[in-house]
């Protein structure tokens, strides 16, 4: 079984040997579009159609220790693309969440780690930058800033070829910002930037452009999915991250300020899956989904109930429930979203890769649905 079946854990949990880690926290990059960083996926997805977006997701894709298992992702991913029932059924992109390259976000890490996994993905990949991608190698000799080289493949002014792609063929995408909203016919997905300490730290005027964002978003929610990306999981039950409490207090005060909730939130840097059903007072439902199993090596595994070393008894963690969890496998997930005259949904699919090498495809090992166009 892909998960720790003798472990019936149903809370996240916080760990307490967690270093307060924020003087590594670094400067962001000049946005390369104009505020309030939009981008619509038909500047790059041109044939999108109106009524059904089918997208893959994952975090933590890179690593250079054992590549076998981002590649055995990637080719898995690149199968779902050429390999359909129907063409409406076809992945139409990739949105990573982050932590693209290890352990520092260098330019010569991403032709290994990133461009030659994904070579033959044949669609556009969107990204988020995750705490190894914005982190420095202090010993680096040419002193690069925080972000450059993600900047480079993923936020630039035009779409061009990348001097340290390799030979992969792939193009810069347009993203405005490190931070930004995909805007599509079926969803708006808000993209936000967590910086390099281990949990997360968010500036005031991110959290201001958030609320803004959320508020904006909401005055489209009969018609679109509202979706929110972050790369460190405010909720987790692993004992290597463990929940993460200023991302936690962050979306609660932004929610509330707000006064909007999103219909799912997506984040990775645990290096699992986790999907929780979090009840908030006003008696919403929204599913925060842990998908950060995506090709590194080394995965996080589920804390064991009753571990002082993780507790789960703090009013935070309320009202928050682990519906299910992998942490022996890795895997990505097919988000679908789709509108009828009868529906409006979003599923999601997480796939779980054959990590025992003897080349079974992936299997569907959880699935979820998500009722849309009801207000936040």
């Amino acid at each position: 079984m892909p998960s720790s079946t003798s472990n019936k854990r149903t809370r996240p949990v916080f760990k307490t040997a967690a270093l307060d880690d924020q003087e590594k926290f670094q400067p962001l990059p000049q946005p390369t579009g104009k505020y309030p960083y939009h981008l619509n996926i038909r500047d790059v997805l041109p044939e999108l159609p109106a009524n059904k977006m089918v997208f893959h997701m994952a975090g933590d894709t890179g690593g250079l220790v054992s590549p076998v298992y981002k590649h055995r992702i990637a080719n898995e991913m690149i199968s779902q693309c050429n390999v359909v029932a129907s063409e409406e059924d076809r992945p139409q992109f990739f949105f990573h969440l982050g932590d693209v390259v290890y352990n520092f976000g260098q330019e010569e890490e991403y032709e290994p780690q990133f461009f030659e996994p994904y070579r033959n993905y044949p669609n556009p990949i969107f990204a988020i930058p995750g705490n190894h991608d914005a982190d420095i190698d202090p010993f680096d000799e040419n002193e690069p800033n925080s972000l450059d080289a993600f900047v480079k493949v993923f936020c630039d002014t035009s779409s061009r070829p990348i001097p340290f792609s390799g030979d992969s063929g792939r193009k810069s995408n347009i993203q405005p910002n490190v931070y930004y909203t995909l805007k599509n016919p079926l969803a708006n997905i808000i993209a936000l930037y967590g910086n390099v300490p281990r949990f997360g730290t968010i500036t005031p005027v991110q959290k201001e452009w958030f609320i803004n964002e959320l508020k904006a978003a909401d005055t489209e929610r009969s018609g679109k999915a509202l979706i929110v990306c972050l790369h460190h999981s405010a909720y987790s039950a692993d004992t290597n991250h463990g929940s993460s409490l200023p991302m936690q207090l962050f979306l609660n005060a932004a929610f509330n300020e707000a006064g909007v909730w999103p219909d799912v939130v997506f984040s990775g840097h645990v290096h699992n899956y986790q999907r929780f059903s979090k009840l908030y007072p006003n008696g919403k439902t929204i599913p925060f989904i842990v998908a950060g199993a995506g090709g590194y090596a080394d995965l996080h595994r589920i804390a064991q109930p009753g571990d002082p070393a993780f507790p789960d008894q703090s009013k935070l963690l309320d009202d928050v429930y682990l519906e299910k969890y992998c942490d022996e496998t890795h895997g990505f997930l097919k988000v679908t979203i789709e509108k009828t005259a009868a529906d409006f949904t979003l599923k999601g699919d997480y796939y779980t890769a054959d990590d025992s090498g003897k080349g079974l495809p992936a299997v569907i090992y959880d699935s979820f649905t998500v009722k849309l166009g009801e207000a936040g």
